[in-house]
């Protein structure tokens, strides 16, 4: 996206339906500078698409946070009621294959061997902020979709449990890998699992280790809809127009079911400093094993940055 003018052009192949129109002046420039963080807005339908677009392997690292913490505040800042519309919030990934294998393990080791806990509660409260109010929707009445298109591991599987609305290719898998290396996910997926699913079920999802298909997650609830390979985002065009005439509604009974499973930001701090505790009790040959885990995925990521 070339945003030196303030102003989006279309980024691919992938968004040619969407409007090149002439933004509103009042959304806010910076939104089309976030270095990780590719951002449309389509003022046809009131849509801001945005893509991930992590620079080294696709996790949240500090830098990717201090985008999403832009993202959410310019956001605020530009759109809502009596400011330029937003209907749908839509997130995915230029990273192929992958939307996101969560935390920033690389960060993890560091400060565990440091016996850092301040920091690592601090990372933890981070991601449950932004997580919190992509729950709230930024108190603006829209519709927040999750596109999933590859793998969501950890933190990528945990940030989507906070969407609306999850649409994945049909290729896309999803898991929690913590408890291989003594851990477990600590920035939502006991809370946001246990409100939709149960806890017995959320447990078993959390301590097994295992890699679900997208046909497994929209059996289970967890995905609302199953598309071909590359057909993700006319598949998340499509439900925008079969929203349009329903959305006050749709809108109304996401907040309601959110009202009658009510998740706070103290609830998710106070597992993330469970989380942190945990932590550092990891020994050296857990650490090994999440440095592995690391490796592996940062090939992955090496071969598909060459191809």
């Amino acid at each position: 996206m070339d945003s030196s003018a303030g102003n989006p052009i279309l980024l691919s192949g992938a968004d040619d339906a969407l409007s090149e129109s002439e933004l509103n002046g009042a959304v806010p420039g910076a939104l089309f500078e976030l270095k990780e963080l590719d951002v449309l807005y389509d003022d046809r339908v009131g849509a801001l698409w945005s893509y991930m677009r992590p620079e080294g392997r696709p996790s949240f690292t500090s830098s990717m946070l201090s985008d999403f913490e832009s993202w959410q505040d310019l956001i605020s800042e530009g759109f809502g009621a009596s400011k330029v519309p937003l209907r749908y919030l839509i997130l995915g990934s230029r990273s192929q294959d992958v939307f996101c294998y969560g935390g920033d393990l690389h960060l993890f080791q560091k400060l565990i061997r440091a016996n850092d806990r301040a920091g690592l509660v601090e990372y933890g409260h981070r991601c449950c902020a932004i997580l919190e109010r992509n729950m709230r929707s930024l108190d603006i009445p829209m519709l927040t979709i999750g596109l999933v298109q590859g793998s969501a591991l950890g933190g990528g599987f945990e940030a989507l449990l906070s969407f609306d609305h999850i649409i994945a290719e049909r290729q896309a898998t999803f898991g929690l890998p913590e408890i291989m290396f003594g851990l477990f996910p600590g920035m939502g997926a006991h809370v946001f699992l246990s409100r939709k699913l149960g806890s017995a079920m959320a447990d078993r999802i959390i301590v097994s280790n295992k890699t679900y298909t997208a046909e497994e997650m929209f059996d289970l609830g967890i995905v609302h809809e199953i598309v071909e390979p590359g057909e993700g985002e006319s598949a998340v065009r499509d439900f925008i127009k079969k929203s349009e005439r329903r959305h006050s509604g749709l809108v109304g009974a996401r907040t309601a079911s959110k009202m009658a499973s009510t998740i706070s930001l103290q609830e998710l701090n106070a597992i993330t400093e469970l989380w942190a505790e945990t932590a550092l009790k990891l020994t050296d040959t857990d650490l090994k094993v999440m440095n592995r885990l690391v490796s592996a995925q940062g090939r992955i990521a090496d071969r598909q940055a060459v191809a």
